[in-house]
């Protein structure tokens, strides 16, 4: 029998636990080089291929986020529903970070007095602002000055996207596009078209309409394979090709539009597949949200503290208290976050816990 996608989208047993925690991990990897060398450094994936290890991050937590997000929005018993949902898994692991590099990172390595940091309104911008996700700050003062890479927080972009994102999707389903696909499918192209075009203009919200561009792609085609999960086809063939089409034209024009269609359909293919004793990891828990979250101020504290070092040597070191604060943030502030939503029998089971999609575009802010 021809396997299709259906099958990710019904049960909870799947690979993308793993797959998202090894995309947060990439990000982690990708970050080492700017973080390190400064600003200007290329990781090597990305002087080979044009694409940074971090970028293909992007499309991956991206592809995952617009399958699942979409087969949420379905499930959900409303409108209010859903949105409870994403806020639940968006934003208490968030607030719990931002506490704690803002006010416990922050003023151990600012080079500013204590009372002076707090007194800063920089401090509280960044707090506020970064916590509620709308004006983000990645600096805060004084904080890692005497290192290569003076950004405390440059992993927060993806997120206000993220949310932007979840509301489109709101109103697209309101609209009833779900059961028009082609309709959909033609909304959502041309609507990244005027996107993609409208770089030299300026009006109020052109920054958050441009922002949707690069991860928009990918989030898109994840929820064209959730709407098409029935009549798509799940193939190893389909996924080598589009891999080896996106690394011949990876230089080209359609590098961009290549990549993100092959990662998309490989990581939901991948996610999908059997992988035997790999899938008792889903019993350990989803950790790639909080690795993603606390990885870029752990990775300057890391060259704070230690001084000068290689790339590798940043990884390694910055990787497992990483992973240490991904294991708390899962248990002890996402996990009971949303079971308290469940509880109150407010959201219907989920088809998978979905993370926050996280990734990496450039080097920084």
């Amino acid at each position: 029998m021809r396997q299709n996608f259906a099958p990710l989208a019904a049960e909870h047993s799947n690979n993308l636990n793993l797959i998202r925690l090894i995309a947060a991990l990439s990000v982690l990897v990708s970050h080492a080089w700017p973080i390190t060398l400064g600003p200007g450094a290329v990781e090597p994936l990305e002087a080979l291929t044009g694409f940074s290890l971090g970028a293909l991050s992007v499309f991956t937590f991206f592809a995952i986020s617009g399958f699942l997000i979409s087969a949420s929005f379905e499930r959900s018993d409303g409108l209010w529903t859903y949105l409870r949902a994403r806020a639940a898994r968006i934003y208490p692991g968030l607030i719990v970070s931002i506490a704690l590099v803002t006010l416990g990172l922050g003023p151990i390595f600012s080079t500013l007095p204590v009372p002076s940091y707090f007194a800063a309104s920089e401090t509280w911008q960044a707090f506020f602002g970064n916590s509620s996700l709308l004006r983000l700050h990645y600096h805060l003062p004084g904080v890692f000055e005497d290192t290569p890479y003076k950004t405390v927080q440059g992993s927060l972009w993806t997120l206000p996207v993220e949310m932007r994102l979840y509301v489109v999707v709101a109103l697209l389903g309101l609209l009833g596009m779900f059961r028009r696909p082609v309709l959909l499918a033609l909304t959502c192209g041309l609507g990244l078209l005027v996107v993609s075009f409208s770089g030299s203009l300026e009006f109020r919200g052109a920054h958050a309409l441009r922002s949707l561009w690069y991860p928009g792609l990918p989030f898109f085609l994840g929820m064209a394979m959730y709407l098409a999960r029935n009549r798509l086809p799940a193939s190893s063939i389909i996924a080598f090709a589009l891999v080896l089409v996106s690394v011949l034209c990876a230089h080209g024009p359609l590098g961009y539009v290549t990549m993100a269609l092959a990662v998309s359909y490989a990581v939901l293919y991948l996610a999908g597949r059997e992988s035997g004793p790999l899938r008792l990891w889903n019993q350990v828990g989803d950790y790639s949200y909080g690795t993603y979250i606390y990885a870029f101020p752990v990775q300057g504290m890391v060259i704070a503290l230690w001084g000068g070092m290689s790339p590798v040597e940043n990884i390694a070191i910055s990787a497992p208290i990483t992973l240490g604060l991904a294991v708390l943030s899962w248990h002890w502030v996402e996990r009971p976050a949303m079971r308290a939503i469940r509880r109150r029998g407010q959201v219907k089971p989920q088809i998978s816990t979905p993370s926050a999609s996280s990734g990496h575009l450039s080097t920084g802010p």
